[in-house]
C-alpha cells in the first residue's frame, strides 16, 4: 500500500512504500541521500546499500521510483522523518541530464521568463512553482466556497460567439462554418441573461482578448471570476459583496500558505474589511498635487495612479485594496447605468489591490428601452443577431443588477508579490507565446 510522504512522519518505526519523482541526489560523508517527490510533497531516504546505491547509477532527476523501507525520526529531514533501509525499484528510468535544476528555486527576473515558459513542462515540477499553483487552486475553490455561501450558482457559458461583447477591435476571430466567429471577451452577456433564472450566478473561465501588450499585466488569454446579482437595492451592494469576497479569499490564502509566501518573501498583507473608497477624480486630485504629473484630464486611472493610490492607502489606511469609484460617462460600456445623483458618471467601481486593478464592478442598466439607446450610442447595431438574445432576457423582465469581472491571474500574482502576470498562469498566452 502506498504512503504519501506527508504521512510519513506519523509513521515512526513502520516499514512504508513511497512512489514517486526522484527529485534530489547528493552523497554525504560516502552515505547516499536522495529526495523523492509526490503530490503531497518531500520525503527523504537515506541509501546505504551498495546493491541498492547501483540501481541509481545513471538515473537523472525525474526517474519515477518505488521504495520499501523504515519510517525514522529525524527533525533535519523534510516533514521530520526520514526512510531507511530502503530497497529500490525503478518503475520508469529518466537518463537524460533534465535541461534545468528543478531542486533549487527557479530565476523569476524579467530577463529570465522566456527559459522559464520554455522549459515549463519541467520546472513546474519544482516545489516553489507547485506552491503557485496549488495556492492559486485553493484560491479558487475559496471563492467557489465563498459564493456557495451566498446562495449562487455557478454556470458555464460559450466561448465561441457571433459578435463581440464589448464591441471594439481586440477580439479573436475566427471561421465558424462559413461564418464568421469571435472568442469571447467576457461572458458578460451570458451572465446577464442567467440573473433572470437563477437572480446569483458566477463563472470562472477563460477569456480572450487580442490587445497588442507586452506589459507584466496584459496577456492574450485570461482566467476570469464573473458575478451577476439580481435585486439588489443600490451599488454599495455590489462592492460590498466583491469587497467580503476577496478579504475572505486573501485572509485564507496568507493563514494556510503562511511557510511557502514566507520563503517566497512576500510582504504581509495587510487588509481591513472595509475597503477605502476614493472616486476617480479625488485620486486624480491627490495624485496630481503629490507628483509631477497632472492626470485630472484622464477619464480612466493610469498604471502609475494605480499603483501610487494602493501605497497612499496602505499607508494612511492599513489595506493595500482600494475602490474606485465614479467613473466618468465618456468611459462607459453600454450595460453599464448612469448615476442616476451624477449623471455625469456611471454606477461602476474598479478594484484595485497591490497596486494593479483586479476588478470590475459596476451596476448594470436594466431597462430594455434605455439599453437599446446606449448600444447604439456604442456604435452597436441592437438588430444583430448576436444580441438577439441578450435583449430577449430584457424585454422579458430583468431585475436591477449588477456583478463584477474579476481577474484571477492578477489577484495570485499580486497574493504571491510576483512580478509579471504570466508568472500566476500554468501556460501563458500573450502575444509571442503560443505553446507549450
Amino acid at each position: 500500500m502506498r504512503t504519501l510522504s506527508n504521512v510519513a512522519s506519523s509513521c515512526i518505526g513502520q516499514k512504508i512504500t513511497i512512489e514517486g519523482w526522484l527529485h534530489k541526489k547528493r552523497l554525504l560523508g560516502g552515505l547516499t541521500f536522495i529526495n523523492i517527490r509526490d503530490r503531497a510533497g518531500i520525503l527523504q531516504v537515506l541509501v546505504e546499500d551498495k546493491d541498492e546505491v547501483e540501481k541509481l547509477r545513471g538515473m537523472q532527476i525525474g526517474t519515477v521510483l518505488k521504495i520499501k523501507g523504515t519510517v525514522i525520526k529525524d527533525d533535519r529531514a523534510p516533514g521530520g522523518a526520514e526512510l531507511h533501509d530502503a530497497s529500490i525499484e525503478v518503475l520508469v528510468p529518466v537518463t537524460d541530464t533534465p535541461p534545468i535544476e528543478i531542486d533549487k528555486p527557479l530565476d523569476h527576473k524579467a530577463d529570465n521568463l522566456e527559459t522559464l515558459f520554455e522549459y515549463r513542462v519541467i520546472g513546474l515540477r519544482n516545489l516553489q512553482e507547485t506552491a503557485i499553483f496549488k495556492i492559486r487552486s485553493d484560491t479558487n475553490r475559496y471563492i467557489r466556497e465563498f459564493l456557495w455561501d451566498h446562495d449562487f450558482t455557478e454556470i458555464q457559458t460559450p466561448k465561441i460567439l457571433a459578435e463581440a461583447t464589448e464591441g471594439g477591435a481586440e477580439v479573436f476571430k475566427l471561421d465558424y462554418f462559413g461564418q464568421e466567429a469571435t472568442l469571447a471577451q467576457s461572458p458578460q452577456l451570458y451572465k446577464q441573461i442567467m440573473v433572470g433564472v437563477f437572480e446569483r450566478v458566477y463563472e470562472i473561465g477563460p477569456a480572450f482578448r487580442a490587445e497588442l501588450s507586452a506589459t507584466t499585466r496584459h496577456v492574450s488569454e485570461v482566467t476570469m471570476l464573473d458575478i451577476e446579482m439580481g435585486f439588489i437595492k443600490n451599488h454599495a451592494d455590489v462592492i460590498s459583496l466583491v469587497q467580503d469576497l476577496v478579504y475572505s479569499v486573501a485572509t485564507k490564502i496568507q493563514s494556510q500558505y503562511k511557510d511557502e509566501v514566507t520563503k517566497m518573501n512576500v510582504p504581509p498583507l495587510k487588509l481591513t474589511k472595509e475597503f477605502p473608497k476614493f472616486t476617480v477624480s479625488e485620486i486624480h486630485e491627490l495624485y496630481s498635487k503629490q507628483t509631477s504629473n497632472d492626470t485630472r484630464q484622464e477619464k480612466d486611472l493610469t498604471p502609475d495612479e494605480e499603483k501610487w493610490i494602493c501605497q497612499y492607502s496602505s499607508k494612511k489606511f492599513g489595506c493595500e485594496a482600494v475602490f474606485a469609484t465614479h467613473f466618468p460617462v465618456s468611459a462607459m460600456k453600454f450595460y453599464h447605468a448612469v448615476n442616476p445623483d451624477d449623471p455625469s458618471t456611471v454606477l461602476w467601481a474598479d478594484l484595485l489591490f497591490r497596486g494593479v486593478e483586479i476588478a470590475t464592478c459596476p451596476v448594470r442598466e436594466y431597462h430594455y428601452e434605455v439599453l437599446v439607446k446606449q448600444m447604439e450610442r456604442a456604435g452597436l447595431d441592437p438588430n444583430h443577431p448576436g444580441y438577439k438574445h441578450y435583449l430577449q432576457a430584457f424585454k422579458y423582465g430583468l431585475p436591477i443588477h449588477g456583478g463584477c469581472g474579476f481577474g484571477i491571474d492578477r489577484f495570485v500574482q499580486k497574493l504571491l508579490n510576483l512580478n509579471n502576470i504570466r508568472e500566476a498562469i500554468l501556460f501563458p498566452r500573450d502575444i509571442n507565446r503560443l505553446i507549450p
